[in-house]
């Protein structure tokens, strides 16, 4: 099947790029967004170009191939995007470009980065400074002891499936080697993928420096997964429902369940990551696949009302998205 590619342009839409966006600011942070979102009118008229990373195919829809009717009910989110991702087709869209803090949907790029580099059966012991990071920022965590031993590719289920924050502290530590060359690393791929206005001080998502310092936009978010979701040990990974580690001379026993509420109870439902943080509120990336027609999307910004927030807007999005039916 075609994905969406790994860059997009969405068509009638002014994005801003070079030192000036928003993406490129070596600031600390941005400013917290502030009042309404836009108005969701664009989702009839959008085409999306995209560019296929690696090629020279490039595919541009001058149509929709779904013939859009009205727009989701009830989505609390402040911002969101929900797009065909065969056709590239933008299906519903509130604040596409508008930068916002995304909580632990950074680990999507942390993993993208640690899978780009390879060596998923490396050993990688679990650094002391974990318990005081975790606990500096009351991190989710899936209790790593120090000096304990996971391969890679086990610390990546843990940091993916429960958003354990000392999972992605250790391989950043590992793969940077160190957290800054870590996260450099990180705003290095972002650019490379053209998220212009997405930028990472953190493996995880947690407030560092401030609350605001890593950020992006649904559409960059949307790239970001469709980047993801394309590497089969990813896409496998983070459509687990459960994660069972035994107890072996070098660890611990883990056994965690997968935060992303979707997993095992959305049908079709196949990833990707949810995050939670005070300035964020609740975030969700998601991709479902039903009928043929595979919808990826994501809402930023839910209430704080409750651990399924953003899965309880992603549903309301992904139903409507669903009942949309073909052109001609």
């Amino acid at each position: 099947m075609r994905r969406l590619a790994a860059r997009m342009v969405i068509a009638g839409m002014a994005i801003a790029v070079g030192a000036a966006a928003a993406g490129c600011s070596s600031a600390a942070g941005l400013a917290y967004t502030k009042g309404p979102a836009p108005a969701s009118s664009k989702s009839t008229s959008m085409a999306v170009t995209a560019v296929v990373p690696g090629t020279a195919r490039v595919k541009t829809e001058s149509g929709p191939a779904i013939s859009v009717v009205g727009a989701p009910q009830g989505v609390k989110a402040r911002t969101g995007i929900l797009v065909d991702a065969t056709t590239g087709q933008v299906l519903w869209s509130e604040g596409e470009n508008t930068p916002r803090p995304i909580a632990s949907i950074t680990k999507v790029m942390t993993a993208l980065v640690v899978l780009q580099a390879g060596g998923l059966n490396r050993q990688l012991a679990v650094p002391n400074a974990v318990i005081a990071y975790d606990a500096r920022y009351s991190a989710n965590a899936a209790g790593l002891v120090p000096g304990q031993r996971f391969t890679a590719d086990e610390l990546l289920r843990m940091m993916l499936i429960v958003s354990a924050a000392d999972a992605a502290y250790t391989l950043a530590s590992a793969y940077g080697p160190g957290l800054p060359a870590f996260v450099a690393k990180m705003n290095a791929e972002a650019a490379k993928l053209g998220l212009t206005r997405t930028h990472f001080t953190t493996p995880d998502g947690l407030p560092y420096p401030t609350a605001t310092s890593t950020y992006s936009t649904p559409a960059d978010l949307v790239i970001l997964g469709e980047a993801a979701m394309g590497n089969p040990e990813f896409r496998s990974i983070v459509g687990t429902p459960f994660y069972n580690l035994p107890k072996t001379a070098a660890h611990s026993a883990v056994s965690v369940r997968n935060s992303d509420a979707l997993i095992g109870t959305y049908p079709g439902a196949v990833g990707i990551k949810d995050g939670f943080t005070v300035a964020a509120g609740h975030t969700l990336l998601f991709e479902a696949v039903r009928g043929g027609r595979t919808l990826i999307g994501v809402v930023l910004g839910s209430p704080p009302s409750g651990p399924a927030s953003g899965a309880q807007d992603a549903t309301r999005v992904l139903n409507w998205g669903f009942t949309q039916k073909q052109a001609g």
